[in-house]
């Protein structure tokens, strides 16, 4: 058995096993059939040798999102098809003109199959996920490397071989491969998900393309589109509307997407885990059998838990996410409700099914251990509504011209006296400046450059 797994280093290890009291022949929870533990031994192999030294095995991750993907079928979109999709968000275009300042994104609208999704959101789930696998695979080697450190048997893990195990492979080596892989598991899992659920590229609240292009899944509309009373074409306007809206807002507020990835990276910075749950998970876990470790992963036993410093964090991405969501949602239906009889209806079932999250969320909460559902979607809507009865809609899309003047949790608690703050807190800032200018010795009124 060894041999299989080991190959020319089965003797070395046979040999240490032996002088450390070892029965090489009675390991635990491995294939009693030798067909399936040869299986399982070269899948274990072609999963280490392909990890490297990156926290994300990425092949393995792109492999299983295509996988994932086309599990339901992922057909190649038809030229009708690639038509619809681009005339929806052609006409989409059209109707936010008058719904917005922002002006449309440069790229070229695209209708996508789930494959072609996963390919172009890949480089964003890097950015994503490495910070936070990364971290989770310091963690993981730091707490199983404890335990590597004492005498215990091949049944309990890698303890009994010490800091280097047999062939010349570093222990610290084998558990950081071993994380790669399993975050690959995790992040392909999550991505193949996602594409059979989405609609375009910014569903989830975070701008997945890194130069935003308005997209349509087709297959993803028309299936959502078949549980609907509205007409087929309309719900596919509607959609195009939030994504052509979406598109427009990242492309032309370029602080916005640094700003949610970086509270992302906040987040992950501060992760830890329980050494305990840790190690209770890595005993119950059979690591040959693929199945129980999707199971494992699926159920979160990696979980990180949740610090003061990254429930901070997490407070700023809600917020975030519900003012990115509000803006899109009341940008989006202003400009759907002229022409589309089901405007109302349709806002509503989005609003719904983005609170409730499905499996998408789910994984991908599971994945980095953050709830990407803006649970203040319709307080945000009705800031930004708010703010454009009272001041028109060319303010409204003022307030993102700098991260300093984004509305609060405060504000949306309390919609209507936002503008109340917002004098309040320009006041605040004068003051501030003709208390500065009067220690500099300057006149507060004079912009005039001092002369040398």
């Amino acid at each position: 058995m060894l041999r299989a797994m080991l190959g020319p280093g089965a003797d070395e290890a046979i040999r240490e096993l032996r002088e450390r009291g070892i029965d090489a022949s009675a390991l635990n929870n491995l294939p009693s059939d030798p067909a399936a533990l040869q299986q399982a031994f070269d899948q274990m192999q072609r999963m280490l040798a392909s990890s490297g030294d990156e926290p994300v095995n990425w092949q393995m991750a792109h492999d299983l999102a295509r996988q994932q993907a086309s599990a339901e079928g992922d057909p190649s979109l038809s030229p009708a098809q690639t038509k619809q999709v681009r005339d929806a968000l052609a006409v989409a275009e059209l109707w936010l003109d008058a719904a917005t300042e922002l002006p449309p994104a440069s790229g070229t609208p695209r209708a996508w199959s789930r494959a072609e999704w996963v390919e172009a959101t890949l480089p964003t789930w890097r950015t994503l996920t490495e910070p936070v696998a990364a971290s989770l695979s310091q963690a993981l080697v730091a707490t199983l490397g404890d335990a590597m450190g004492d005498d215990v048997d091949m049944a309990g893990g890698l303890g009994g071989l010490g800091g280097e195990l047999p062939g010349g492979i570093d222990a610290t080596q084998l558990l950081r491969r071993l994380g790669s892989a399993v975050f690959g598991l995790q992040v392909g899992q999550a991505a193949g998900t996602l594409a059979r659920d989405v609609f375009g590229t910014t569903d989830i609240g975070l701008p997945l393309l890194d130069s935003p292009t308005p997209a349509l899944v087709a297959s993803n509309v028309d299936a959502f589109a078949a549980g609907l009373d509205a007409p087929v074409d309309e719900v596919r306007l509607f959609l195009a509307l939030r994504e052509a809206a979406a598109t427009r807002l990242f492309t032309h507020v370029p602080w916005l997407r640094a700003h949610l990835l970086a509270t992302v990276e906040s987040y992950a910075r501060g992760i830890t885990i329980d050494a305990d749950q840790l190690e209770e998970a890595v005993r119950s876990i059979d690591p040959t059998d693929a199945a129980a470790l999707q199971q494992a992963l699926s159920g979160g036993v990696f979980a990180p838990h949740t610090t003061p410093a990254q429930q901070a964090a997490l407070e700023r991405l809600e917020t975030a996410l519900a003012l990115v969501e509000g803006w899109v949602d009341e940008v989006a239906s202003a400009a759907a409700m002229p022409h589309l009889p089901h405007t109302v209806a349709l806002r509503e079932m989005i609003r719904r099914r983005r609170a409730a999250g499905g499996p998408a969320e789910q994984t991908f909460a599971t994945l980095v251990g953050l709830e990407l559902r803006p649970r203040r979607l319709r307080d945000a809507a009705a800031l930004w509504a708010r703010i454009a009865a009272d001041n028109g809609t060319a303010a409204r899309d003022a307030v993102w011209d700098h991260p300093d003047l984004m509305p609060t949790a405060e504000d949306l608690d309390d919609p209507a006296g936002y503008a109340t703050r917002r004098a309040a807190a320009v006041d605040e800032s004068a003051d501030l400046d003709r208390a500065l200018a009067e220690i500099l010795g300057e006149d507060p009124g004079d912009d005039t450059p001092p002369q040398n």
